[in-house]
């Protein structure tokens, strides 16, 4: 079922007005046929036929017309991006079969078809463990052929999707801004680099919305819809990644998490999912066997290592520290005496290698990590 170019505009207008959930818009539609007739009523004839406060109407039709959605699609398509309705056809099916459906979504790039998408989520204040593991999952899965789908926010976010990126596969940004913005703006390498790699940056805000709070929590319900699961790598007790697991939950969908020391606050979360049933993750394959059957067609775990360097592959310090490191575990002070390097050398060298998910550091011990 199509819908008219005119409607289509209604519609992009009616979607601005940020105070209504998606669910009360399509409402809205129902009762009087269609966005273009909504827009049609004053604000005391919208008040009694959808029994809402005249000063909500009143700001709801004010907010719709103060946007021009023939200059939202002309902005959209010059970044090469498109508005989906639910009626068009590359309009996610996931995401038409929730309650909360977009009336309007803007994407720019692509999503990949026939792929199993899987919701990678945690927490902005990533640790070095929260480093390792979301880089160590998300590569993994990208290689077997998975798409991750995040937030393109800072800490776990950004790495899932970097790991991608490494990899030069597809990812999906689900953001909460209007995708004529980036935010965090450190992050707008990565997201040219997720457009060029075959990904897509999604969004039901307008255009040029910047970032606000509430912007996020609702956010959290695309991505887990269109993923089939959602892993939860870290985040606190009462951690946005949690908003994500809760609505996954309610859409029927699986959620794991991955254990993490019980003294950090940022495995508060996921250890806490774990108790409550939660899928408990440590390896790639522990979230591959969660894969409803049919997406698992496509899918070929990896048998080599599923950190994105090889020794081989690093710059000739950080390979000669790995080879001294080998099997044992060492100390800053070691490496700078036994190797012959300054304090400096060697502070950059580890630290680097550890972000790599290459090193751990243990009680101020480096040894090859083991995940």
């Amino acid at each position: 079922m199509s819908i008219s170019e005119q409607e289509r505009l209604a519609r992009i207008r009616i979607n601005a007005f940020l105070y209504f959930r998606a669910d009360w818009l399509k409402r809205l539609i129902d009762i009087f046929g269609s966005a273009q007739e909504i827009l049609k009523q004053d604000a005391q004839t919208l008040a009694q036929q959808a029994q809402m406060n005249p000063s909500t109407a009143a700001h709801f039709l004010r907010d719709a017309f103060a946007v021009n959605p023939q200059e939202e699609l002309e902005k959209t398509q010059k970044y090469g991006g498109r508005i989906l309705v639910p009626e068009d056809e590359d309009y996610p099916q996931s995401l038409r079969d929730i309650k909360e459906a977009p009336i309007a979504l803007y994407v720019l790039g692509k999503l990949p078809p026939n792929k199993a998408y899987i919701g990678m989520v945690g927490t902005r204040k990533i640790t070095a463990y929260g480093r390792r593991v979301a880089n160590t999952l998300s590569t993994g899965l990208t290689q077997a052929g998975a798409v991750v789908v995040s937030g393109l926010a800072r800490g776990i976010d950004s790495e899932c999707h970097s790991a991608a990126v490494r990899l030069q596969k597809p990812t999906i940004a689900v953001i909460g801004t209007g995708i004529g913005r980036c935010y965090p703006p450190e992050n707008r390498e990565l997201a040219r680099a997720i457009l060029q790699h075959g990904g897509a940056i999604v969004s039901e805000l307008p255009f040029n919305k910047p970032p606000h709070a509430f912007h996020f929590p609702r956010r959290n319900r695309i991505i887990a819809a269109l993923s089939e699961l959602v892993v939860v790598v870290e985040g606190e007790v009462k951690s946005g990644a949690l908003i994500t697991a809760k609505l996954a939950l309610e859409m029927g969908k699986d959620v794991l998490a991955v254990p993490g020391p019980i003294d950090s606050p940022q495995s508060g979360g996921p250890n806490n999912l774990i108790k409550d049933g939660a899928g408990v993750v440590t390896t790639v394959k522990d979230i591959i066997d969660y894969i409803p059957s049919p997406q698992l067609f496509d899918l070929q775990m990896q048998e080599t290592p599923q950190s994105q360097e090889t020794d081989e592959s690093l710059p000739p310090l950080q390979q000669k520290i790995m080879q001294f490191i080998a099997t044992s575990e060492v100390s800053a002070d070691q490496v700078v005496e036994e190797m012959g390097l300054s304090v400096q050398e060697a502070a950059t060298a580890l630290f680097e290698l550890e972000v790599k998910g290459l090193l751990s550091c243990k009680a101020g011990l480096y040894s090859k990590s083991k995940f």
